[in-house]
């Protein structure tokens, strides 16, 4: 079986603003009652936010310590946190994630991407 090339280290930061905005999207219209009872929502929510950590995985160690403004090592925990941790997830940090952690997060990720192209 052939190796794959490796891919380029920007279309994971393309990847991770992709996602952020599948959060954002699926939350935009709930308060935090309707998202923890709409399980089609929270779900892919948190499927985004797991995809979002994975592709942090995929930056290299250079780039993240130029661009400070990404909490990488906060985006791969939450990752972990989420993946191993099924039946343990609060709810309530989950929300502040999804409220707060997200839409400041985006920012970084698109000046990150303007700056490497």
């Amino acid at each position: 079986m052939s190796e794959r090339p490796a891919r380029e280290w920007r279309f994971y930061v393309d990847d991770m603003i992709g996602f952020a905005e599948k959060v954002i999207a699926y939350t935009a219209q709930l308060d935090q009652t309707a998202f923890v009872v709409n399980e089609l929502n929270y779900d892919a929510t948190l499927r985004n936010l797991e995809l979002i950590g994975e592709a942090a995985t995929h930056i290299p160690d250079t780039v993240r310590a130029a661009n400070p403004q990404v909490p990488w090592r906060l985006i791969i925990a939450t990752r972990n946190r989420l993946i191993h941790g099924y039946l343990g997830i609060d709810n309530d940090t989950l929300w502040s994630i999804i409220q707060s952690d997200i839409p400041v997060l985006l920012p970084g990720l698109r000046h990150l991407r303007e700056r490497s192209s």
